[in-house]
Protein backbone atom coordinates (compact mmCIF):
# COMPACT_ATOMS: atom_id res chain seq x y z
CA UNK A 1 0.00 0.00 0.00
CA UNK A 2 1.11 3.56 -0.66
CA UNK A 3 2.15 5.78 2.22
CA UNK A 4 -0.74 8.22 2.75
CA UNK A 5 -0.06 11.61 4.37
CA UNK A 6 -3.10 13.57 3.15
CA UNK A 7 -6.77 13.11 2.42
CA UNK A 8 -7.66 15.95 0.06
CA UNK A 9 -11.27 17.09 -0.28
CA UNK A 10 -12.65 18.48 -3.52
CA UNK A 11 -15.96 19.64 -4.94
CA UNK A 12 -17.08 18.96 -8.50
CA UNK A 13 -17.76 22.71 -9.04
CA UNK A 14 -21.32 21.87 -10.03
CA UNK A 15 -24.17 24.32 -9.50
CA UNK A 16 -26.76 23.60 -6.83
CA UNK A 17 -29.44 21.34 -8.22
CA UNK A 18 -27.35 20.31 -11.23
CA UNK A 19 -26.61 16.60 -11.52
CA UNK A 20 -23.03 15.52 -12.16
CA UNK A 21 -22.69 11.76 -11.81
CA UNK A 22 -19.64 9.64 -11.16
CA UNK A 23 -19.82 8.49 -14.77
CA UNK A 24 -19.88 12.09 -16.06
CA UNK A 25 -16.91 12.98 -13.87
CA UNK A 26 -15.00 9.89 -15.02
CA UNK A 27 -15.73 10.68 -18.67
CA UNK A 28 -14.64 14.31 -18.26
CA UNK A 29 -11.40 13.27 -16.58
CA UNK A 30 -10.66 10.73 -19.30
CA UNK A 31 -11.30 13.37 -21.98
CA UNK A 32 -8.54 15.40 -20.30
CA UNK A 33 -6.12 12.50 -20.77
CA UNK A 34 -6.44 10.70 -17.45
CA UNK A 35 -6.65 6.90 -17.36
CA UNK A 36 -9.69 7.00 -15.07
CA UNK A 37 -11.47 9.35 -12.69
CA UNK A 38 -8.85 11.23 -10.68
CA UNK A 39 -10.54 10.71 -7.30
CA UNK A 40 -10.62 7.69 -5.04
CA UNK A 41 -14.13 8.50 -3.81
CA UNK A 42 -17.00 10.55 -5.20
CA UNK A 43 -20.02 11.44 -3.04
CA UNK A 44 -23.24 12.34 -4.86
CA UNK A 45 -25.97 14.59 -3.47
CA UNK A 46 -28.00 11.63 -2.24
CA UNK A 47 -25.06 10.64 -0.01
CA UNK A 48 -23.96 7.64 -2.05
CA UNK A 49 -20.21 7.07 -1.77
CA UNK A 50 -18.88 5.83 -5.10
CA UNK A 51 -15.47 4.22 -5.40
CA UNK A 52 -13.21 5.67 -8.07
CA UNK A 53 -9.55 4.70 -8.27
CA UNK A 54 -8.25 1.96 -6.02
CA UNK A 55 -6.50 3.26 -2.91
CA UNK A 56 -3.38 1.40 -4.03
CA UNK A 57 -3.20 3.72 -7.08
CA UNK A 58 -2.07 7.32 -6.98
CA UNK A 59 -4.88 9.71 -7.82
CA UNK A 60 -4.94 12.53 -10.35
CA UNK A 61 -6.63 15.24 -8.30
CA UNK A 62 -3.98 17.59 -6.89
CA UNK A 63 -0.80 18.12 -8.87
CA UNK A 64 2.32 17.54 -6.79
CA UNK A 65 0.43 15.71 -4.04
CA UNK A 66 -1.13 12.65 -5.69
CA UNK A 67 1.55 10.13 -4.76
CA UNK A 68 0.84 10.35 -1.01
CA UNK A 69 -2.83 11.35 -0.92
CA UNK A 70 -6.38 10.11 -1.23
CA UNK A 71 -8.77 12.26 -3.27
CA UNK A 72 -12.38 12.62 -2.12
CA UNK A 73 -14.82 14.71 -4.15
CA UNK A 74 -18.42 15.68 -3.48
CA UNK A 75 -20.96 16.64 -6.12
CA UNK A 76 -21.64 20.37 -5.86
CA UNK A 77 -19.71 23.36 -4.54
CA UNK A 78 -21.43 26.18 -6.43
CA UNK A 79 -24.67 28.01 -5.68
CA UNK A 80 -27.37 28.52 -8.32
CA UNK A 81 -25.52 31.59 -9.62
CA UNK A 82 -22.24 29.70 -10.02
CA UNK A 83 -20.53 31.20 -6.98
CA UNK A 84 -18.50 29.07 -4.55
CA UNK A 85 -20.73 27.80 -1.74
CA UNK A 86 -20.94 24.93 0.70
CA UNK A 87 -23.75 23.03 -1.01
CA UNK A 88 -23.26 19.71 0.78
CA UNK A 89 -26.61 18.10 1.48
CA UNK A 90 -27.37 16.52 4.83
CA UNK A 91 -26.85 13.11 3.23
CA UNK A 92 -23.46 14.18 1.83
CA UNK A 93 -22.36 15.56 5.18
CA UNK A 94 -23.25 12.29 6.89
CA UNK A 95 -21.59 10.14 4.23
CA UNK A 96 -18.46 12.29 4.12
CA UNK A 97 -18.17 12.11 7.91
CA UNK A 98 -18.52 8.31 7.84
CA UNK A 99 -16.03 7.92 4.97
CA UNK A 100 -13.47 10.29 6.51
CA UNK A 101 -13.79 8.60 9.91
CA UNK A 102 -13.07 5.24 8.27
CA UNK A 103 -10.11 6.67 6.32
CA UNK A 104 -8.80 8.36 9.49
CA UNK A 105 -8.89 5.00 11.28
CA UNK A 106 -7.00 3.40 8.39
CA UNK A 107 -4.53 6.31 7.98
CA UNK A 108 -4.39 8.04 11.40
CA UNK A 109 -1.40 10.22 10.50
CA UNK A 110 -3.00 11.65 7.33
CA UNK A 111 -4.11 15.29 7.40
CA UNK A 112 -7.62 15.97 6.08
CA UNK A 113 -7.64 19.23 4.14
CA UNK A 114 -9.19 20.96 1.16
CA UNK A 115 -7.64 21.32 -2.27
CA UNK A 116 -7.49 25.09 -1.69
CA UNK A 117 -5.29 24.53 1.38
CA UNK A 118 -2.51 23.32 -0.92
CA UNK A 119 -2.29 26.57 -2.87
CA UNK A 120 1.14 28.24 -2.82
CA UNK A 121 2.04 30.46 0.12
CA UNK A 122 2.75 33.47 -2.07
CA UNK A 123 3.59 35.88 0.75
CA UNK A 124 5.81 33.36 2.57
CA UNK A 125 4.15 33.77 5.98
CA UNK A 126 3.58 30.04 6.49
CA UNK A 127 -0.22 30.26 6.09
CA UNK A 128 -2.45 29.83 3.05
CA UNK A 129 -5.04 32.60 3.19
CA UNK A 130 -8.07 33.22 0.92
CA UNK A 131 -6.20 35.75 -1.21
CA UNK A 132 -3.68 32.99 -2.08
CA UNK A 133 -6.16 30.25 -3.05
CA UNK A 134 -5.80 29.14 -6.65
CA UNK A 135 -9.38 27.89 -6.39
CA UNK A 136 -11.91 27.79 -3.57
CA UNK A 137 -12.42 24.03 -3.78
CA UNK A 138 -13.99 22.44 -1.78
CA UNK A 139 -15.87 25.67 -0.88
CA UNK A 140 -15.79 25.06 2.89
CA UNK A 141 -13.07 24.88 5.54
CA UNK A 142 -12.18 21.19 5.59
CA UNK A 143 -9.49 21.64 8.25
CA UNK A 144 -12.08 23.13 10.60
CA UNK A 145 -14.97 20.80 9.73
CA UNK A 146 -12.88 17.68 10.31
CA UNK A 147 -10.57 19.02 13.01
CA UNK A 148 -11.55 16.12 15.29
CA UNK A 149 -10.20 13.65 12.70
CA UNK A 150 -6.80 15.29 12.32
CA UNK A 151 -3.62 13.53 13.53
CA UNK A 152 -2.97 13.87 17.25
CA UNK A 153 -0.97 17.01 17.98
CA UNK A 154 -1.62 18.70 14.64
CA UNK A 155 -3.36 21.66 16.27
CA UNK A 156 -1.38 21.86 19.44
Amino acid sequence: MRAITMIILHCSATRAGQCYTLEQCRRDHMRRGMQDIGYHYYVTRDGTVHTGRALSQAGAHCRGHNKYSIGVCFEGGLDAMGEAADTRTGAQRKSLRTLLTRLHEQFPDAIILGHRDLSPDTDGNGRITPNEWLKQCPCFDALLDYEDLEPVGLFG
